[in-house]
């Protein structure tokens, strides 16, 4: 008997054995549970009495086997629970004490570890233990945070068995899981079976809308659909529900169904309410309503961070970035603390514009925040802001500096590298990273193929797609484009062709991927039929496939079907998105008509680097290079933002034109915008200067560019 006690240190043995009265069956008692002392060798036993009817002896303070089991016992609470006396190898469940079985399973929930938390699952239901309503919303939250189906429908399936599924906090968790892990139909067909659309409560309705909104803007349609259901049945929306719905005609950019629901919101009182309001802006916004986002921040009196970040986020993703910037300055003067959200959003703008010194500001305020400077997802932030302002000497001081280096931070120090032209070197920060031990993700391989397509580098073009291949990022149309071009930059062309044939659905990135092949290898009809093709197919071109319209138009001297896709490019208020502004200026200079070109330049809202060097080049190609010089010394006494590109069109018209002196005052020009020369502008005043006499200076280029 003293074995079988002693592997026994459980609260039940002390319920059942040692209390007064044994436990009996009530209402809401576990009158499933029999515990029974399990014992493999009998214990020796007392002397019977010499009565002819032999009796059980009663547990009296002198009897030594009941001290001793009492002794034993309380030793043995004293001892925490190993983690494996959870599991039934070890010891029956039945034997154990219904709460402290629950809080094993917890305990593997809040460890996310659902394996063993489901065979304890299985075990109790086996032995007609029930579970209650905590314990399997413990373990719903792990399947949410690792987004684990199959063990959700599990843990469904023992809900059904505990007779719990009409459980409407339970029900509500289980749709919320569902849409989650992104299974809208499962999550549909429970809401409908479970009689909420009879009755009960919003939250059922609020965990459907947020995860079909969740789901993306393609279950714009279900959102509607779900929003219509709930007023004709007459649910109680509250500030979730509209939060939600918000978010879902956002995503999907339907304008007029969300300014009806705006119009509602201002009926129903809701209007108020810093969610809604945040809502709102985020929905102007995404649908391209600056102005009316404007008014409803107008509107409130009392702003917090989350609406000023609204604001800043807004802007950004309308490509306003110096309105962002104005929006921080403002946010600052009327004493609201910046977070780390807002200065995860004001980075990229200030990397748009170029304004290194503003970033070098935020910098400092970084690493003065000592919390926000330890944060890796602003580290990367700050290297890739550097990086667009290039600025490559400030974006390693970051990358080194890193408390906890990762993949992230090495993508973005190669994209920078790649950005700033030096090839190689982001090339070599692949085989660095991996020598840290960091193993490159989908992103850093849909960074790397870009590099080895501009450094035609086909066998480390190869390797990089059987790698992806081995880790299974493919199929992934992102990924699959990205091969197509670098296939075609090597002049692979056939296997471009393979892969595009072999998707079995195109987006429009896979278009203008093939569209982009076709160019690249000079088979300019074949790429004019592709873009006929899309015409005819049901997608609509975007921006990026509208550039490379123009540019096949600009190539081919197609100056009719140019003029139409710049019909459509007004038509879909494009003036603003910069490289497509820029590639009609291109195009119209390759026409031979400048006037055109100046119109386009001037029609653009805010001008950056790509529309002035655009301009800058239309001068090139029509032979106007004094013009071409005039406008790059307006562009940079202005405070225009100069990048290396800007650098390397006006040092070829230099070569063009014979301008040695001015081609080798621009060159010294770079080193006071912190732009490092790389392979394409010393190539370039190495033929300018050795073509007209000047060896030495020649030969001290030369030796720069061996060095890099």
């Amino acid at each position: 008997m003293q074995n079988s006690v002693s592997a026994i240190s459980f609260a039940s043995f002390h319920l059942h054995y040692l209390s007064p009265n044994p436990i009996t069956k009530t209402n809401n008692t576990f009158h499933h549970l029999h515990f029974k002392p399990p014992s493999k060798t009998p214990s020796p036993s007392p002397s019977p009495s010499p009565s002819p009817s032999p009796s059980p002896p009663i547990p009296t303070k002198n009897n030594n086997n009941n001290n001793n089991r009492k002794k034993k016992h309380k030793k043995s609470l004293q001892k925490p629970f190993p983690e494996k006396d959870a599991f039934p190898s070890s010891l029956p469940l039945h034997t154990k004490n219904p709460r402290s079985i629950y809080n094993d399973i917890k305990r593997f929930a809040r460890l996310n570890k659902l394996k063993q938390a489901l065979t304890i699952l299985d075990y109790v239901d086996q032995h007609g233990i029930p579970v209650n309503p905590t314990t399997f919303s413990a373990l719903i939250a792990a399947c949410i945070r690792t987004n684990s189906l199959p063990q959700g429908r599990e843990i469904h399936t023992h809900i059904r068995i505990n007779g719990l599924e009409n459980n409407e906090f339970l029900r509500t968790k289980l749709v919320q899981m569902y849409t989650s892990c992104g299974s809208l139909e499962d999550a549909k067909k429970l809401f409908d079976g479970s009689g909420c659309l009879r009755g009960g409560t919003v939250y059922p309705w609020n965990a459907l809308l947020r995860g079909t909104v969740v789901a993306g803007k393609r279950n714009y349609l279900d959102v509607v659909d779900t929003y219509s259901q709930m007023r004709e049945l007459g649910v109680q929306f509250n500030v979730y529900s509209f939060s939600s719905v918000i978010k879902g005609f956002a995503a999907a950019k339907a304008f007029f169904q969300g300014l009806k629901t705006h119009a509602l919101l201002i009926k129903s009182g809701f209007s108020a309410n810093f969610i809604i309001r945040t809502s709102l802006i985020d929905m102007y916004f995404k649908c391209g309503k600056v102005k009316l986002a404007r008014r409803v921040f107008d509107e409130i009196s009392d702003r917090d961070v989350v609406v000023w970040g609204a604001m800043v986020a807004g802007f950004v993703h309308n490509r306003l970035e110096r309105d962002a910037l104005e929006y921080v300055r403002l946010m600052v003067e009327e004493g609201v603390e910046v977070n780390s959200v807002i200065v995860m959003s004001v980075l990229p703008a200030i990397g748009e514009v170029c304004a290194r010194r503003l970033g070098q500001e935020v910098h400092a305020y970084v690493l003065k925040t000592k919390s926000y400077s330890s944060e890796v997802p602003i580290q990367s932030a700050l290297i890739d802001m550097y990086c667009k302002c290039g600025d490559m000497s400030s974006a390693r001081r970051v990358f080194y500096g890193c408390s906890e280096r990762n993949v992230v931070c090495w993508t973005a120090l190669m994209s920078g590298y790649a950005s700033n032209g030096r090839l190689e070197q982001a090339l070599r920060s692949t085989i660095w990273m991996q020598q840290e031990g960091f193993r490159p993700d989908v992103v850093t391989v849909a960074t790397v193929l870009p590099i080895c397509a501009k450094l035609r580098a086909l066998d480390e073009g190869k390797q990089v797609h059987a790698y992806a291949l081995k880790h299974w990022f493919l199929p992934n149309a992102s990924l699959t484009c990205s091969l197509m071009v670098m296939y075609a930059k090597c002049g692979v062309i056939d296997y471009a062709e393979r892969l595009f044939d072999g998707m079995e659905h195109r987006n429009m990135i896979s278009w203008t991927a093939m569209i982009d092949s076709y160019v690249e290898n000079g088979r300019l009809y074949e790429a004019l039929g592709v873009i006929r093709s899309m015409q005819l197919s049901s997608h609509r071109p975007d921006p990026v496939a509208i550039s490379r319209m123009l540019s096949v138009c600009g190539e081919l001297n197609l100056v009719n079907l140019g003029k139409e896709i710049h019909g459509q490019f007004l038509k879909r208020n494009f003036t603003s998105v910069h490289y497509v502004s820029a590639e009609l200026i291109n195009m119209y200079g390759k026409f031979g008509d400048v006037n055109k070109a100046k119109l386009v330049f001037n029609a653009v809202p805010v001008r950056g680097s790509m529309t002035w060097t655009a301009l800058i080049k239309a001068y090139g190609y029509n032979e106007l290079y004094l013009d071409a010089i005039d406008l790059f010394e307006h562009m940079s006494s202005n405070g225009s933002s100069l990048t290396h590109f800007t650098f390397e069109a006006i040092l070829s018209i230099c070569d063009r034109a014979g301008f040695v002196d001015d081609a080798c005052r621009i060159f010294n020009l770079m080193a006071s915008y912190k732009i490092e020369a790389n392979k394409e502008h010393l190539t370039t005043m190495v033929q300018l200067l050795t073509r007209y006499g000047q060896l030495e200076k020649a030969k001290r280029f030369m030796q720069m560019c061996s060095s890099l």
